[in-house]
């Protein structure tokens, strides 16, 4: 660890900064904005940067934020990442500082994550003396739609980094908790559409058409096959059809069908057989259901893997900082595009717990409110974690 200990001038710093940070988290709560619309939480970012005096560049992968603080002796540059990015979901909490925006909803806490890394970077300006090295801060816009970090690392935001820190608020885990996964902890993410041809006829007389809705039913039933009988079982997987769409009435047999759907792993071989196998599927039923099929497959993001060179130090600092041992947890089959940073350089991503006491929040809900106080306590142990990878 640090040769001196800097868990009282850190834990004073986040305390001062916290009642700023859940003003500036509430502000932009109340405001949000979907992915590559983020230019007014992207300039509330950009004006607290130049507030502290870090220099910084905006317009990073569109709308995204890129700051650096130069530690006091060279070293590795350390790249830390909050998201932006709001959901389209209707709020229903309730709360004094509820979107104003009808249809539009920080339900995944990136609100948090934002206040969160501007505290850091208030910590980690004032303690830059102790660092060996660069702490590059990226705010990052698109992290919902798994597009804005490949945007950002297009404009340069992975340019030079040696390491990566991740982190997001858990409402699963009550505020003060702490947790991690060793090796892939969240899912690649691919996604699929087939658009089955057929052809329209009247229902009294199937014969006479080619009923793609069929066709489709065949093939959504077949898909659950790939993982029950063609992928490891020790390797996980998820195949999920979300999206039918297909006809307009009760008595006539359409001539086509779209389906929408995902496919997540954990392994690369999974992710190799589940998308041959989808894509051998569709091309059987052309055979089997005189269809015609054609398949979109796009693969977003790569497993997020958390590499050990950055975990085991990153739990060690916010242990020592935080008087709490971070809890190992196990894999989601979610996705997140801080994998595409990790897929650069070795990286870590915190789980820190935000579960209010007496609720039962999960993300992506209409209902959705964390513990303000995780705000404070990410910005302790993140700071502390980049200062050990740092020293």
């Amino acid at each position: 660890m640090l040769p001196n200990d800097p868990a009282d001038a850190i834990r004073a710093a986040a305390e001062a900064a916290a009642p700023r940070l859940v003003a500036l988290r509430r502000d932009i709560h109340a405001v949000p904005e979907l992915a590559f619309q983020e230019t007014r939480t992207a300039g509330i970012v950009a004006a607290e940067l130049a507030r502290l005096g870090i220099p910084h560049r905006t317009g990073i992968g569109r709308t995204g934020v890129l700051g650096e603080i130069k530690g006091g002796r060279p070293g590795p540059t350390l790249a830390i990442r909050a998201d932006m990015d709001a959901l389209p979901i209707h709020e229903e909490t309730g709360i004094d500082f509820a979107s104003t925006v009808d249809g539009q909803m920080h339900a995944c806490g990136h609100d948090i994550h934002t206040a969160t890394l501007l505290g850091v970077a208030e910590v980690l300006l004032k303690m830059a003396p102790q660092m060996a090295g660069t702490v590059r801060l990226v705010f990052q816009p698109a992290e919902e739609v798994l597009e804005g970090a490949a945007a950002m690392i297009a404009d340069g935001a992975a340019d030079g980094v040696d390491l990566a820190l991740g982190f997001h608020n858990h409402p699963d885990m009550p505020v003060g908790t702490f947790g991690y996964v060793r090796g892939a902890c969240l899912a690649a993410s691919d996604r699929f559409d087939l658009v089955v041809q057929g052809k329209s006829g009247h229902a009294a007389h199937p014969y006479a058409a080619v009923d793609p809705i069929v066709a489709a039913a065949h093939f959504i039933a077949q898909a659950q096959t790939v993982v029950s009988r063609e992928i490891r079982p020790l390797h996980p997987a998820v195949v999920t059809v979300g999206m039918v769409q297909g006809g307009t009435t009760y008595n006539i047999i359409p001539e086509r069908v779209h389906l929408k759907g995902t496919v997540r792993t954990l392994h690369a071989d999974a992710r190799d057989t589940a998308e041959a196998a989808l894509k051998r599927l569709a091309d059987g039923l052309q055979t089997t259901m005189r269809v015609r099929c054609e398949m979109t497959y796009v693969r977003k993001v790569p497993p997020l893997v958390n590499d050990d060179r950055v975990l085991d130090p990153a739990i060690a600092a916010v242990a020592a900082q935080m008087g709490v041992t971070p809890e190992e947890g196990e894999p989601s089959m979610g996705a997140e595009d801080f994998s595409e940073f990790a897929a650069r350089a070795p990286a870590f991503q915190l789980r820190i717990g935000s579960g209010a006491p007496g609720r039962d929040d999960r993300l992506h809900n209409a209902f959705y409110q964390p513990d303000e106080r995780c705000i404070e306590l990410g910005v302790q142990a993140l700071s502390r974690a980049a200062l050990e990878l740092l020293r």
